[in-house]
Parts: C-alpha cells; structure tokens; sequence
C-alpha cells in the first residue's frame, strides 16, 4: 500500500511538500521512535539512580517522533503569504496563474517539539557539568527565546520577519556557555567528564550552528523548497538526536545515545543526584550515601561562618584523586 497520506490530509498552501517528502519524514518518524524505545532499554541496564540521563534522551526522540508524525501526515503546518517570490514553483509560476500572493507552508509542529526537545537537550548536556542551576535555567529561557522568536519570524509574512532573526543572538549565548564555562565546569569534575563533555558539546553545538542557516533558507527567504527543507532538518535532527552516519562507516550513536553511552562511564556521585529517599530497591552503598546525605542534611542549619564559602561533595566523590568541587549550585 503506497503513501496516501497527502490524499487523506490535502494540501493547504501554494508551496508544500511533495510525497516523496512525506516518505522521508515517515522514515525519520520511524528512526525517531525505535531510537526513543532504544534508549529506554538501554536506560533499564543502569542501577534505578543512574537513569536519569536515558530517560530524559528518550523523551527527546518520543516528543520528536510526535512531531515527524504530524508533518509525515501533513498536519502541523499553517499557509503563510511568501515575503520573497523566488524562481519556479517557489513562487513565480503561481504568480504566472493568477495566483498574487502564493502561500508556503510553515510546520509549526516543529517548533512545537523544539520548544520542548531543545530545553531536554540542554538539560542532558548541562547536568552533567555541575553548573549552578540558574545557569542553566538562564540557558533554557534563551533557547526559549530562540524557538519562539523563530516561530514568530516564521509567521510573519512582510520582509519584517528578519526582524524576528536577533533570535540568533539567544543562540550566540549558548554557544558561549557550552564552549567555555560549562565546559570548565565539566574539566573541575575530572575523571570521565571532561572528555564526554568535550565530544557531547561539539556535537550539540556543531549542529545547532546550521539551523538558523535551515531557516533562513527555508521560513526565512523561501529559498529552497518544502521537500528540501524537511531533508535539512531531518538530517539535522537525527544528527542531533538519535544517531550519525557517514557512507564509509556503520551508523554511529548520534548526540543522545553517545551522551548516554559516555555518561554511563563516569562517576555519578560526583553530580551529586541523590534524592535522600528510600526504596526496597536500594543497594546498600545507595542506603548509605543517602544516610550520609541527610546527616549534612541535618546540620545544616547549625550556625556557621558567614564569610566562608562552604562546598559539599559525595563521600565517594571526595575520594578519587584529582576531583575538584564546582560551584556551589544556586
């Protein structure tokens, strides 16, 4: 049974995708999800308090595969007038028919799972730093201020959309966390960290690079078509998500399953992810840090130096050599 999917959900604009698209984006739907599923396998191999990572890579692909469903289907997507007629279909020909203002369409389905995913990215990445938390929390607003403003640019219909393109400047900033001060953050943690983070920033960063270049292109200057423009992002967000592959080598883990994989070689004690809760399925080692947590717990409002600046870590943490304790989260 061949693709119907355009024949069940027309097409509401001038300039849409073709379905060869909508094969394409059915392809990376299927990618997205088996890689979600992947993930949460992957995760079930690593002791209860050591998952947290997996999980959140794999509402990564599921919120994605959402998505690509959507727009494999051809929903998701509203008609927005072009700014800029270019040549042939991507305006002129339309215009040739009567046609005066041709409309493309824009998938607001995914800046919808950007808005969502590119947070959870970020997250993966920066909780492996030991970062203070408002650091992080700035970061996430301004890739919140990214997306949204790109959807907005993507609506606007005037040449005043590009208006909306200082969105990068967000984008500028969290090149600049995840380059020098996350990554110093990460070098103070030692052992494992340093490299993972090396490899996991400069993936994510790397990527993240060419997609304003996608949309400026694409929702920006209705340079390149519809089709082409679900084979960039695609290739991007797969990239970016579950996996990469060149043609001279197998596939291999993509920023998600490469982070995880790294992160399942390094110290979490070190990050200090312990909730201080009991469960029947606790090792003894996790019954006793948690004990030795509360204990700090319960000294902690005894009077202390103000002018000292106090910096806790685990037990195991403080033992292997060379460990540095990062700042204090806020």
């Amino acid at each position: 049974m061949g693709n119907n999917a355009l024949a069940l959900n027309p097409l509401t604009s001038n300039i849409d995708i073709t379905t060869h698209a909508s094969d394409f984006l059915w392809a990376i739907f299927s990618i997205m999800a088996a890689s979600g599923i992947g993930l949460l396998a992957l995760g079930s191999t690593r002791p209860l308090g050591q998952r947290a990572f997996h999980h959140l890579a794999a509402a990564i692909c599921f919120t994605a595969s959402i998505a690509y469903f959507c727009m494999a289907s051809d929903l998701g997507s509203t008609p927005i007038a072009v700014g800029f007629i270019r040549s042939g279909s991507l305006g002129a020909n339309w215009v040739a028919v009567g046609v005066d203002r041709p409309t493309r369409s824009i998938w607001y389905a995914r800046y919808i799972d950007w808005v969502i995913t590119t947070p959870l990215l970020l997250l993966e990445l920066l909780l492996a730093t030991g970062l203070p938390l408002t650091e992080i929390f700035t970061t996430i607003f301004l890739d919140e201020v990214m997306i949204v403003t790109g959807l907005l640019g993507a609506l606007v219909s005037s040449k005043y959309k590009w208006g909306l393109f200082f969105g990068c400047v967000a984008e500028l900033y969290i090149w600049w966390m995840l380059l020098l001060p996350a990554r110093k953050s990460a070098n103070n943690l030692g052992g494992s960290f340093p490299k993972m983070y090396a490899t996991s920033a400069s993936i994510l960063s790397a990527l993240w690079l060419l997609y304003p270049v996608a949309w400026g292109l694409a929702d920006g200057g209705n340079v390149i078509t519809p089709t082409s423009e679900m084979v960039f992002y695609g290739v991007l967000d797969v990239l970016a998500k579950p996996l990469k592959r060149s043609s001279l080598t197998p596939p291999q883990p993509g920023f998600c399953f490469y982070h995880c994989i790294a992160m399942s070689k390094c110290d979490y004690n070190r990050l200090g992810f312990v909730s201080g809760k009991y469960s029947q399925a606790a090792t003894a080692e996790e019954r006793h840090y948690n004990t030795q947590h509360l204990n700090h717990d319960e000294h902690a409002n005894e009077p202390r130096n103000s002018t000292a600046t106090r910096v806790e870590s685990s037990p195991n943490a403080a033992a292997h050599p060379g460990f540095k304790p990062t700042q204090a989260a806020v």
